[in-house]
């Protein structure tokens, strides 16, 4: 194994290669140092970075591991964490300066989490202005000139330019999804209250999703079955037996997978390229695949989303509003501006059309069907800056709750990925993920 090129190891032979003595976590993280040193100045993914930190945290588990005590299964991996996540040993600015300097005095449940499993906590990863639209500094790694998405934008970017295997961030609306996939790596947003947000600065208690970036789906199941628990700190979470992600994404699926092929009415935003790209997919699943109307119930799912999220948004930012409105983005101001306005009525009604509507997708997935197939984002990465992009093709799975992936599996005429997004019903993560290994592995024998 030489050194020169540990920064692209997966996650999942980091831990081998750590576990089983071959190279250590301090080499695996100068690496990795050494990768943001060649390339972040021009993609510009990290927030809060100190590398004799990071160095640090690797020296300390490397000393445990020699003492023959057990190790965790993350050991001596470096994560970057988006910085709306509470770090105890690092500042927490939200991407907002209205919070620089803030430094928590307790790690968010699943910093903590990712610390117990023995992972490096490399360093805080850009977020846009409090997860919400206003850019970051972080830009595409496969073309600067492109978005990286967002909000998740520096967790996607640090991961697809091997800064680090393994990073989490959030959705809201699309903000795992859409920067994974204009980034090129596979990004995962579980079902609702799956992972804890405690600690995390919130949006929307009924939106918010902690997200998975990772090069590989194997990765991502190894990331999920660490963060994935039960915290009485965030209402959402339930107790439930332990999922074995990594066991079920091992196993071949009793049956080929059957997809159902979903427009949805935004499909009319798709480009070109993405609507020819979906054509190629469906004509290369053949009898695996159908296309499926969106039912009626769902047509409004869209404006049901903007009424919780404008509405639960000027709920958890009225103290930024009240006291430093100047510093908040026009963009915000303007969505907390809406949120003020949205009548009780309303709210409750849009809230009220989330479980009837999950229930049609129940019933979708128990007919026939494994998972929904459908784009990730409108087209790969828009060009330049001052957007994230559109978020159109997540918003009704993120208002469902329901879990998705993106996968790397298309590309532009100008070299740039287009994310296909597969997406599952509510507690069925583990399958999903096995699921989209065997869509991967078909595309790539095809």
């Amino acid at each position: 194994m030489t050194l020169t090129n540990l920064h692209q190891l997966s996650g999942h032979e980091a831990v081998r290669l750590i576990r089983d003595g071959v190279i250590s976590s301090e080499q695996l993280v100068e690496a990795c140092l050494a990768q943001i040193r060649a390339v972040d100045e021009n993609i510009q993914a990290w927030a809060f970075l100190d590398p004799e930190y990071a160095l640090t945290q690797a020296r300390a588990l490397d000393q445990l591991r020699s003492t023959g005590q057990p190790i965790g299964p993350l050991h001596g991996v470096p994560v970057a964490i988006k910085d709306i996540f509470d770090t105890a040993d690092m500042p927490t600015e939200y991407g907002s300066p209205i919070h620089v300097g803030r430094t928590p005095s307790r790690d968010a449940t699943a910093v903590a989490l990712l610390r117990a499993a023995g992972a490096v906590i490399m360093g805080k990863a850009v977020t846009t202005e409090f997860a919400f639209l206003s850019p970051g500094k972080t830009r595409n790694p496969h073309n600067p000139a492109h978005t990286p998405g967002g909000s998740s934008s520096g967790s996607a970017a640090a991961v697809a330019s091997n800064m680090v295997p393994l990073a989490i961030g959030s959705q809201t609306a699309g903000s795992t999804i859409r920067p994974a996939a204009y980034c090129g790596v596979i990004g995962f947003k579980p079902t609702h209250g799956l992972i804890s947000r405690h600690r995390v600065s919130p949006l929307s208690r009924t939106l918010d999703h902690v997200g998975l970036f990772a090069r590989t789906i194997h990765d991502i199941a190894l990331l999920a079955e660490q963060l994935v628990a039960h915290d009485e700190n965030d209402p959402d979470t339930q107790p439930r037996a332990r999922i074995p992600f990594s066991t079920i994404l091992a196993e071949e699926p009793p049956l080929a997978p059957m997809f159902a092929f979903l427009k949805t009415p935004m499909w009319q935003r798709a480009d070109e390229e993405t609507k020819e790209g979906f054509a190629e997919i469906v004509e290369q699943l053949g009898a695996q695949v159908e296309e499926v109307e969106l039912f009626p119930s769902a047509q409004e799912a869209w404006q049901w989303h903007q009424t919780i999220m404008d509405a639960e948004v000027a709920r958890n930012f009225e103290r930024e509003w009240q006291n430093s409105r100047a510093l908040l983005s026009e963009q915000l101001r303007a969505q907390i501006e809406r949120g003020l306005d949205v009548r009780a009525v309303d709210y409750q009604r849009a809230l009220k059309q989330i479980a009837p509507m999950h229930d049609s997708f129940v019933e979708l997935f128990e007919q026939r069907y494994d998972a929904i197939l459908t784009p990730a984002a409108p087209s790969a990465a828009p060009l330049g800056l001052t957007s994230t992009g559109d978020p159109a093709f997540c918003t009704l799975w993120t208002l469902c709750g329901m879990p998705c992936i993106t996968l790397p599996l298309l590309q532009s005429t100008s070299g740039l990925p287009i994310g296909v997004q597969l997406v599952g019903p509510r507690g069925g993560d583990a399958r999903l993920l096995r699921t989209a290994r065997w869509l991967a592995t078909k595309m790539v024998e095809s």
